[in-house]
């Protein structure tokens, strides 16, 4: 059985379930917050050389970073495969998988988390409203404007989920959980495309696993109803 170390809000630990699940392979959850509260287990930086989530146990082997993980994933267990067969596909599902971590994340979610979430519940400091209103108003058009532009399927590429769509979708997933949301009149592409993909049976069984700790976060889970 795999083990998967992580915490079930995570971006990153979210990629590797919702692979874990679409190959339906048996895996087990091991919470874990090395960063926050700043109290990671004793053998951690044995675990996870950059100190960050996830890291992978099967067996003797392990494996930190959620992209190195779905892919060795992959190779291991290619059923159900999550990067398309044909070169073209292949080549897009990873700069998407790239796009979600470099762009999406970085400049987005990470910074918005940080604001609404780590500081006010965690950290039990203010939030700057200004990174708020610069990362909606000045940085996060754009960055939606080209997905919405790329969201003409029900996937992003090919015609089954791929890591492309495991990637993206996370992501938003948590900009979801702190009560933002994506406006279809401004965004109707990317809307349709992320509502088709939180309803598929991996991502609802994910979302369903991480409710309990959602809720105790007191994070938004209004936009699955």
């Amino acid at each position: 059985m795999l083990t998967i170390h992580g915490v079930p809000l995570s971006v990153h630990t979210r990629k590797t379930i919702v692979t874990a699940i679409l190959k339906k392979l048996d895996y087990r959850l091991e919470v874990v917050i090395p960063v926050i509260p700043g109290n990671p287990p004793p053998n951690w930086s044995e675990l996870s050389p950059t100190g960050l989530i996830p890291v992978m146990q099967n067996g003797d082997f392990r494996l930190a970073d959620s992209t190195a993980i779905c892919l060795y994933l992959e190779r291991t267990y290619p059923s159900t495969a999550i990067l398309p067969a044909d070169p073209d596909g292949y080549g897009r599902a990873l700069w998407f998988d790239a796009y979600a971590g470099g762009t999406l994340f970085r400049n987005v979610v990470h910074p918005l988390f940080h604001q609404m979430v780590v500081h006010p519940k965690i950290r039990k400091e203010a939030t700057d409203q200004a990174i708020v209103d610069t990362v909606l108003g000045t940085v996060q058009p754009r960055i939606f404007g080209y997905l919405d532009s790329q969201a003409t399927g029900q996937f992003l590429v090919g015609d089954a989920m791929s890591i492309a769509d495991i990637a993206v979708v996370s992501n938003f997933v948590v900009y979801q959980y702190m009560g933002f949301y994506v406006d279809p009149d401004r965004y109707p592409a990317l809307a349709r495309y992320l509502r088709g993909i939180v309803a598929s049976k991996a991502f609802a069984t994910a979302l369903a696993g991480e409710k309990p700790f959602v809720e105790q976060m007191g994070l938004d889970r209004s936009f699955l109803h």
